[in-house]
């Protein structure tokens, strides 16, 4: 099994956030992955040498300054309630509704859904945010989001 029931995902309150309702349908499309799958996909896509974010370093690509071209507030968009992402992060990651996402907090903590859904409830997953990697399924772009409220827009090299 390579999911875990939103149920039981440990930090399930941000999408069960009563200013930010989650619909029945996005929720069923939200999955978290378990750590096993999960430690796949990070060692693949993310590192092979770092847990977490805060000890990436220039031996991964995820480390490099070179590998992010611009800084974006995030967090203006969220404290003023917007339905959508800043503009300068759709326009960054240009993905189609259905293109698989992962939002990649962890090394034992990645979430897969669809970009349609992302999109509609981002403002749940940036409660999370804490150097987050958001990577789409076959693509280069990438957002990491930080606490600070900076999202770095950049590319991962092809694999």
């Amino acid at each position: 099994m390579n999911y875990i029931s939103l149920d039981d995902y440990k930090k399930a309150w941000v999408f069960r956030h009563k200013d930010l309702p989650v619909s029945e349908q996005d929720a069923a499309r939200i999955k978290p992955m378990t750590s096993e799958r999960a430690a796949v996909l990070w060692t693949t896509m993310v590192s092979r040498e770092f847990d977490h974010p805060d000890f990436f370093d220039k031996t991964d690509w995820c480390g490099k300054e070179e590998s992010f071209s611009e800084q974006v507030n995030w967090e203006d968009a969220w404290e003023n309630g917007d339905e959508s992402l800043p503009q300068a992060i759709l326009e960054h990651l240009d993905w189609q509704a259905n293109t698989t996402v992962y939002f990649c907090m962890a090394r034992d903590n990645v979430i897969e859904t669809t970009f349609d859904v992302f999109k509609r409830n981002w403002q749940n997953f940036m409660f999370l945010a804490d150097g987050s990697l958001l990577i789409g399924k076959k693509r280069n772009t990438v957002v990491q989001f930080l606490e600070s409220g900076i999202a770095k827009l950049g590319e991962k090299p092809s694999a």
